[in-house]
């Protein structure tokens, strides 16, 4: 085959590619920093000729041109797995609908249980060989590829190309109609770390060894860890983690990371996708260091536990005082997604010297008055992300609590002694009441 020939017979204006959505349809626009543009907004011009088509897609940065062109969702309705923040402002308003997901099942979703009519998938130019690879979103990409009727690349040369352990790339043989873009990625404006931020990332670096191999999350939080560790003296250091950003960057640029002591994976930087600032884009773009790997491999928990030592580090909204942790909504409210960390929490803690450590400030301020993350029972509608029976270490700016093996009493008593000072004598007699607080425990 001559793939340059094929590319030019496949290759159209976005408003031809767009004419392949019919009414009804399903369309996938990609996930995080390779969700399309082009195709979004060529789509959104036909609003008046189609009714019902349902899209999806992943933590989108900015809002879609398809739900600008119909804010009453009587032609498109949009729907994500993880609600980033432009998402989050959308499902508010009733234009964004939330679909829940175990993040390392993602690809089964797809193959068994999903349809997918039309994929519009934004990737880098094509190899030589005729490949286009999936860029910063390897993620559940190969599987769209597999299950999508119709496949419609949007071609743009600023996606940097991501080398990958497998499924990282799509042939033109598969693919129907080709798009040419030429826009930047979007990218996360830095998050500057919190006082506390700082505090609670103090107390994890206590507790990081030579060797560890590390999963961040997204936030100040992390941000903070990884800038400690860049200028720590920690040696060896591994990365296997589901988001690549920019803290990782600036601890390989420090000489923390070379994964020598991975078991598997060895010497690799191992996500499976990538969002951040340009520092991040440039250094991942044609770097045969970093591996991206399909969610079903990063995420799987019996993968993650192959590596020792494995550290987990993950942000949640609030917990009760028995340890069931919420991490993606506000009572009702859905505010983000399950993610990975499942996962990374189940994963760390069966690595040989694993840590899962689950962080949040102790309090935040809501109209002017302290209201407290750490609760006697959850808000009610709470999502519990991860249930009590998984988490591992739980940290505060007051501390670092372990829960395995503890009762409810000894639960209950630890928990409260990270909350915020001015919240502890309320949580210990709402403890009193439901029946978890013993006489001998700690005031």
């Amino acid at each position: 085959m001559n793939y340059r020939e094929e590319y030019r017979r496949k290759l159209v204006t976005a408003d031809e590619a767009v004419r392949a959505v019919k009414s009804g349809d399903w369309v996938e626009y990609g996930a995080f920093a390779g969700q399309v543009v082009e195709l979004d907004r060529a789509l959104a011009k036909r609003k008046d000729e189609l009714f019902d088509v349902k899209i999806r897609g992943t933590s989108r940065i900015g809002t879609p041109e398809v739900v600008k062109a119909d804010p009453e969702n009587a032609h498109f309705t949009y729907n994500s797995t993880h609600l980033g923040a432009f998402e989050r402002v959308l499902s508010d308003q009733g234009l964004c609908w939330h679909l829940p997901v175990l993040y390392h099942e993602q690809p089964r979703y797809y193959r068994e249980h999903i349809d997918t009519n039309v994929l519009f998938l934004a990737v880098p130019p094509m190899d030589e060989w005729g490949y286009f690879n999936f860029g910063p979103q390897v993620s559940h990409a190969m599987a769209l590829c597999e299950t999508a009727d119709t496949i419609i690349l949007e071609v743009n040369p600023n996606m940097p190309k991501c080398y990958g352990g497998f499924q990282e790339a799509v042939h033109i043989s598969k693919v129907s109609k080709i798009t040419e873009a030429n826009w930047l990625l979007p990218e996360l404006p830095p998050i500057v770390p919190s006082e506390t931020d700082q505090k609670i990332a103090e107390l994890i670096m206590e507790r990081l060894e030579d060797g560890d191999c590390l999963q961040l999350g997204i936030g100040g939080m992390p941000n903070a860890v990884g800038a400690m560790i860049a200028k720590s003296d920690l040696k060896d250091l591994g990365i296997h983690t589901e988001m690549f950003v920019d803290s990782f960057v600036d601890m390989i640029d420090a000489g923390r990371v070379t994964g020598a002591r991975k078991n598997i994976d060895k010497y690799k930087v191992v996500c499976t996708f990538a969002l951040g600032g340009r520092t991040t884009y440039d250094f991942i773009n044609d770097n045969p260091q970093v591996a991206f790997y399909p969610v079903d491999y990063t995420n799987d928990p019996f993968v993650i536990a192959k590596n020792d030592k494995v550290v987990a580090i993950n942000n949640c909204v609030e917990v009760d005082i028995l340890g069931q942790v919420c991490s993606e909504s506000a009572g009702t409210r859905q505010i983000s997604g399950t993610g990975g960390q499942v996962d990374f929490t189940y994963g760390a803690y069966r690595s040989k010297g694993g840590r899962a450590f689950i962080c949040m400030s102790s309090a935040y301020t809501k109209k002017g008055a302290l209201v407290s993350r750490i609760k006697s029972v959850l808000t009610p509608g709470a999502v519990v992300t991860a249930p009590r029976t998984m988490v591992h270490f739980l940290v505060t700016e007051y501390g670092v609590v372990d829960l395995k093996g503890r009762t409810f009493w000894e639960r209950a008593e630890a928990i409260i002694s990270i909350a915020h000072p001015d919240f502890r004598d309320e949580l210990i007699r709402e403890a009193e009441q439901l029946g978890v607080w013993r006489r001998s425990n700690k005031r």
